[in-house]
């Protein structure tokens, strides 16, 4: 009985280096930048190795060796703009090879467990705003918990204190007139605390002059774009070179909640010119990032990025900067270390997918295999 035991945990052991140990052949690459349109990336122990044309391994035995040809590799994918409520969330997203999900508002009880799940291979990984900053009966208090609110500009630092205290990520504030809402130097304490505490401030916003007012705030990002008017080439050109900030468009959310306003939606942008809107943003050299809102207007956690994707190719960005969207800009705002690129040293957080997505951006869902720190997703 004794040495069936060692067999078998021989044999586990060799089949977990073997997993833990992959060389991806002759693949097309998305790095988080650029195409390379033929080479090898091995990555051992979860980190990424090697990169190169030719990689000579002594014992491919001990490799789990792939054969990319005709298909591409990219980093995982994020979604910038989520609210998870379950793990159930979290392991969707993964499924879809969305390994990063940014929450934008949520109960901070619930939170902290489902952080842990980053360790998980099965499950995204959970980055948190906790509460987000809205006004008593404002938009974020009628989710059916109770949520710390702000009446005035002397409030921000207790509550920024809070969320430090809950070990958030980054900071939401909610700018939302359609019901009781913050009002401008409220906001703008908000966001000169976040940054003393060393935390991005992201804004809700529907209206382009509450967007122009909390980007002239110091705002870094926006986690939806305005619905009610164009914005002047002027302006842009002036808050463009003033300011530095983001934009998650969040266009199919948006366009979803056009569709249930039925008549009333002829009052905002029309979708040409919600697409416009984002062009626009790509020109002026703004980073323009993926995310989906969910789980509202029944948006999952995981395929309906890819729409989403769709929609910013719609917009007029080409193919790698929408890639870029998906990946390498999230990552890039909102500060986390080594993933979102293929690079040497970085976390094997990959995406394999059949066909050439730097091409196509619909091949995206034809999702081979995803790894999260060179471990296998269960699909």
């Amino acid at each position: 009985m004794k040495i069936y035991s060692i067999i078998i945990a021989l044999l586990v052991t060799i089949i977990s280096f073997g997993q833990n140990n992959v060389l991806i052949k002759n693949v097309k690459v998305f790095d988080g930048d650029n195409v390379i349109s033929k080479t090898s990336v091995l990555f051992e122990n979860g980190i990424i190795s090697k990169i190169s044309n030719r990689i000579d391994v002594a014992n491919e035995k001990n490799m789990y060796v792939i054969d990319g040809e005709g298909k591409t590799l990219l980093p995982a994918l994020s979604n910038a703009h989520v609210h998870a409520w379950a793990p159930e969330s979290l392991k969707q997203a993964a499924k879809a090879g969305v390994l990063n999900v940014m929450d934008m508002h949520g109960f901070e009880t619930y939170q902290g467990p489902m952080r842990q799940l980053k360790d998980s291979t099965d499950y995204a990984n959970y980055y948190v705003a906790g509460f987000a900053a809205t006004a008593p009966e404002g938009h974020g208090t009628q989710f059916g918990f109770s949520v710390p609110t702000l009446s005035q500009p002397e409030d921000a630092k207790q509550f920024i204190a809070d969320r430090v205290k809950a070990n958030v990520d980054h900071i939401k504030i909610i700018v939302e007139p359609w019901k009781a809402t913050l009002d401008s130097a409220t906001v703008a304490e908000l966001i000169k605390e976040a940054h003393n505490a060393e935390k991005i401030a992201v804004v809700h916003v529907s209206r382009l002059e509450d967007a122009i007012n909390v980007i002239e705030n110091d705002a870094d990002g926006l986690v939806h774009i305005w619905w009610d008017k164009a914005l002047d080439s002027e302006k842009l050109k002036e808050l463009s070179e003033d300011q530095s900030f983001f934009v998650i468009p969040t266009l199919l959310t948006t366009l979803k909640a056009f569709e249930s306003f039925g008549a009333g939606a002829d009052k905002f942008l029309t979708k040409a010119q919600l697409l416009s809107e984002v062009k626009k943003m790509y020109d002026a050299g703004i980073p323009i990032l993926a995310g989906t809102d969910p789980p509202n207007l029944n948006i999952n956690y995981g395929t309906d990025l890819y729409k989403e994707l769709e929609l910013l190719e719609a917009s007029g960005l080409p193919i790698l900067e929408v890639l870029k969207a998906g990946t390498s800009n999230i990552t890039t705002a909102f500060g986390l270390e080594n993933t979102g690129f293929i690079k040497v040293g970085f976390s094997a957080d990959l995406l394999l997918v059949d066909g050439d997505v730097t091409t196509d951006i619909k091949a995206i869902a034809n999702v081979n295999t995803v790894w999260k720190k060179g471990q296998k997703v269960k699909l």
